[in-house]
């Protein structure tokens, strides 16, 4: 075989958790190659579009530690690129006092209780018998598509090779004689050897893994929007990252979260955390549109009529996908069976990873090279929760135990 078909690390996948792994990997003196099955920085999966949020409030206790470690990495990765993809913010957690999982969201992220009008005057209309806590610089706002360009960039500059527009079509155990690692073969008939393999292909993960491994993983796709509203006339700039608007998480019926307003100007994103199922084949572009657009038009009604447009809906609906698992844990695992731990498997973010990138990408890459996690153990993240095996006769995993 020839010698640029070798690689130490085969990356599968060129998201953002694909793209920071990449980065990882090569940092730390591996040969890398990143595959990406469609054009890089497309508009098809998760990582695609304008803005995602960072926050350390978390009810599951073992988040906080990976968002904080993320955030060091994040900073680390901006001083080497030479510019910002994170805008730094306050965080606000609001809802039911009688909502046990906001109240252990507040404790964990380090949230103080505060009167939202005298902060945010006449933006809120909060229900009597909600808590209002804010987490400082607890919140942020992340470029999506300028991060994961950013780790692509940062992950050739460590002389990592990307290519785009390559579908991988199999994993398969190389049986050579004097050769371990893995094969990777691809639509076009290529073979790439690895000595490890790292998967992070996002919607198409249970179809992956199932395909090369014989394995059933309970991670669901979902079709999901990002909704951006009008601010009425002489809010514009109240509501700007400038301004000090935080990032925020309304608990309850619906599930809302928002950013503040940054690009496009006079827009701020305020979303419904959920969507319809699907097939990342064979999405139906349309699903879910009326229904999410309806449930956070009620609640901007109910909670800033004084400062956001309703009227005509969303100015901007941008389409991705959330790949959840039952528990909305992370599946972060050898990939085991024949591979052993020749394969290492990141998936089912559940609409929550984005902000963790560089966290569960050094994780990922230390799993493949090492076979440990170290900068984890350091700071503090344990993994247990993410292992495969917790699926093992309990199609349910953590939630079980959650309960």
């Amino acid at each position: 075989m020839a010698a640029e078909s070798n690689f130490d690390v085969i990356v599968l996948g060129a998201g953002i958790m694909g793209s920071c792994a990449a980065h990882a990997a090569a940092s730390r003196g591996a040969t890398v190659l990143l595959l990406e099955r469609f054009d890089l920085l497309h508009h098809l999966g998760s990582s695609n579009g304008l803005w995602r949020t960072i926050r350390d409030a978390y009810s599951k206790a073992h988040y906080p530690p990976m968002v904080r470690l993320a955030r060091r990495l994040w900073s680390e990765a901006e001083a080497d690129a030479g510019y910002r993809v994170l805008t730094p913010s306050a965080h606000l957690s609001i809802g039911p006092r009688s909502d046990a999982s906001l109240l252990a969201a507040i404790k964990n992220g380090g949230g103080a209780e505060v009167d939202v009008d005298e902060r945010w005057p006449g933006v809120f209309r909060v229900p009597d018998g909600w808590v209002t806590a804010v987490r400082e610089l607890g919140g942020g706002v992340l470029n999506a598509t300028k991060a994961v360009a950013m780790f692509q960039a940062l992950a050739v500059s460590k002389c990592a090779v990307v290519r785009d527009n390559t579908e991988v079509v199999g994993i398969v155990k190389n049986k050579k004689a004097g050769e371990n690692g893995v094969l990777v073969v691809t639509s076009k008939g290529e073979e790439f050897h690895g000595a490890k393999c790292i998967v992070t292909v996002g919607a198409w993960t249970s179809k992956l893994v199932k395909s090369v491994a014989g394995l059933d993983l309970p991670i669901q796709p979902l079709h999901m929007l990002s909704l951006y509203w009008k601010i009425k006339p002489g809010h514009e700039h109240e509501l700007t990252s400038e301004a000090g608007f935080p990032t925020f998480s309304s608990h309850g019926d619906p599930h809302v979260y928002s950013t503040p307003s940054l690009e496009p100007p006079g827009l701020i994103k305020i979303n419904y955390d959920s969507g319809p199922p699907c097939d990342p084949d064979r999405r139906d572009w349309s699903s879910g549109v009326a229904d999410a657009a309806a449930r956070v038009a009620g609640w901007i009604e109910e909670f800033m009529p004084g400062r956001v447009e309703t009227a005509g809906g969303p100015v901007v609906r941008q389409s991705c996908m959330y790949s959840m698992t039952p528990d909305k844990d992370f599946v972060i695992d050898f990939l085991g069976r024949e591979f052993g731990r020749d394969v290492v498997l990141g998936a089912g973010f559940s609409g929550h990873g984005f902000k963790m990138g560089p966290a569960v990408g050094t994780i990922l890459a230390e799993m493949a090279i090492h076979g440990e996690a170290r900068t984890a153990a350091e700071a503090g993240v344990e993994l247990q929760h993410f292992r495969i095996s917790r699926f093992e006769g309990n199609p349910t995993g953590n939630k079980t135990k959650d309960v």
